[in-house]
């Protein structure tokens, strides 16, 4: 029998698994989202979340609550009297009413090999700390940080350049298909429940805009996998020294170079963008993007603003 299914989710990165639950032979019975919000250069405009966007076009209602402290809220939500929560980078803390508020609970599509980065930022901390695999998780939701037991994983490759955006497209993707399947034993009655290890915990904590600046007097390594896992989104960033005030410039994307050198960290070794790191060789800036302009390639961006040989960057 065909479930019915609450789906949760607000940002991009939840509309492939939404897509792909409302191909299926389930019934999706409400989603809900974030409420919209202030968007435009003079925030007047409110904007209704990717999800929310995608839930009308399938004709799907929608709710927004701020949360779920309102009790008319979580009522709404038991009368829908659904057999299971989907949820997906929702952005809500859900209270127990709400955890135990279907017949067989709420699973979680997230984005890491639990109990590896649970927290906010799984597909940045993974590409920062140097991983070199992560993956997709339906895990059943219970009153923890992402502590609840595992059904279901996809394993996805980390690329040595990979960004923080590609990553995500991949395991957006995949969570879709995981979370089919997921749904598919759930309905069948064979839906494997492990209880994560005990070991091996880490946190995941929001990015913080303190952390944003790239330190090149760091490892080269910590150097290339800061940048590539801060791309696109917040981005590193580097002081370009200019006549007046320095121009802030992200690195979008980088390489590591075995290049040995005397000079202090930070400084252009060449006319390609090669700057020198504390130690382990160099990093080669590859894209890049000035505040308020457009991501640019590195030969573009030199033709138009060249950093000569020798300069130091801060």
């Amino acid at each position: 029998m065909a479930l019915r299914i609450i789906f949760m989710g607000t940002p991009d990165f939840s509309v492939p698994t939404l897509t792909a639950l409302a191909k299926t032979g389930h019934e999706i019975v409400a989603v809900y989202s974030q409420p919209p919000r202030p968007a435009g250069r003079r925030g007047l405009e409110l904007v209704k979340s990717p999800v929310h966007q995608k839930a009308e076009a399938l004709g799907i209602a929608v709710f927004t609550p701020v949360n779920f402290r309102d009790e008319a809220d979580r009522d709404a939500f038991l009368a829908l009297k659904a057999d299971v929560a989907v949820v997906v980078a929702y952005g809500l803390l859900l209270p127990e009413a709400i955890l135990s508020g279907t017949r067989l609970g709420c699973y979680n599509g997230h984005a890491s090999l639990l109990p590896r980065w649970r927290g906010a930022a799984p597909i940045q901390r993974a590409i920062m700390a140097g991983d070199t695999q992560t993956g997709m998780m339906v895990m059943k939701m219970d009153k923890g940080l992402d502590t609840g037991p595992v059904a279901l994983t996809a394993r996805v490759a980390i690329g040595e350049t990979m960004t923080a955006g590609e990553l995500h497209d991949a395991l957006m993707q995949a969570g879709g298909a995981l979370m089919v399947d997921a749904m598919a034993k759930l309905e069948a009655g064979d839906l494997p429940l492990t209880e994560q290890a005990q070991e091996g915990v880490l946190y995941a904590a929001k990015i913080d805009k303190a952390e944003t600046r790239i330190d090149f007097s760091r490892p080269a390594t910590d150097v290339h996998n800061h940048i590539r896992g801060l791309s696109p989104f917040p981005g590193a960033w580097f002081e370009l020294p200019v006549v007046g005030k320095p121009e802030r410039v992200k690195g979008l994307a980088s390489e590591r170079v075995d290049e040995v050198s005397v000079k202090p960290a930070g400084t252009v070794l060449d006319d390609r963008l090669t700057i020198a790191c504390g130690t382990g060789g160099a990093v080669r800036l590859v894209r890049l993007q000035k505040a308020g302009g457009k991501p640019l390639d590195a030969a573009d961006f030199l033709r138009g603003t060249p950093v000569p040989a020798g300069q130091v960057l801060a």
